[in-house]
């Protein structure tokens, strides 16, 4: 009896230590899973610069980057970022303590990375987190101002594509506006927008020049989203229904 009372202080002691590590074990996991989903959140086969990956990665909830490697996702291994996240476990058993470590862990954004892909346990590189500038924001397309240029044209009459050209060219666009103009019969269609993310709706107008009607209208949302083919002239001339 006297033994087991003598022993009992060391296996709490093991058991104690045991419950630490898997504590550490647990928050470990748990950070590393934070940088799993960034990773996922970062995929996609669309050629991003580091600095642009850099600065996705930086407003993802519960990641630091720490630093950014390589050129762009589709030169040599493409971009690594090492972020620094948070995990959390919990020790003891009557009064449960929360265990928290910080980790780091690179991140591979590649053209040929897998979705999924697990991140691997690195040293955190001494100093700050890195920061980025703001994105360039987008020129705002000029809606009152293409309904306003456009022709007129009466029933009966028929579109002319290079008038249409003409009063584009007089809008004196911003160089990050890409426009197209497509006719089709009497009708004359018009694109105008901006270079999108692959992830959100994408920004474009859309306008479609025929007799007795000159329209100029926004797609919805849903039909703005990648794949939706929303943010196409063959849409100006012959609008997908209402998603609605």
């Amino acid at each position: 009896m006297r033994r087991l009372l003598l022993l009992a202080p060391l296996l709490l002691f093991t058991v104690g230590c045991g419950v630490v590590q898997s504590a550490e074990d647990k928050a470990t996991d748990s950070a590393r899973e934070v940088a799993r989903k960034a990773g996922e959140r970062l995929y996609g086969q669309r050629r991003r610069t580091a600095e642009e990956v850099g600065r996705s990665a930086s407003v993802i909830d519960g990641v630091e980057v720490m630093r950014v490697t390589g050129t762009s996702t589709h030169d040599g291994d493409g971009v690594d970022v090492i972020v620094r996240t948070s995990g959390s476990g919990h020790k003891g058993w009557l009064a449960p303590e929360e265990f928290v470590v910080r980790r780091c862990f690179t991140v591979r954004v590649s053209s040929d990375s897998d979705w999924g892909e697990d991140p691997r346990d690195v040293t955190c590189p001494a100093g700050p987190p890195l920061t980025f500038a703001p994105a360039p924001e987008a020129p705002r397309l000029p809606y009152e101002q293409l309904r306003a240029k456009l022709p007129r044209v009466p029933e009966g009459g028929r579109a002319d594509e290079a008038e249409v050209r003409r009063a584009l060219a007089a809008l004196d666009l911003d160089p990050a506006i890409r426009t197209e103009v497509k006719a089709d019969g009497a009708r004359v269609g018009v694109l105008l927008s901006v270079k999108g993310n692959n992830f959100d709706a994408q920004d474009c107008l859309l306008a479609r020049v025929g007799p007795g009607a000159t329209e100029v209208w926004v797609p919805p949302r849903m039909h703005r989203m990648p794949g939706e083919g929303g943010c196409t002239v063959g849409n100006a001339l012959d609008p997908k229904p209402s998603p609605h």
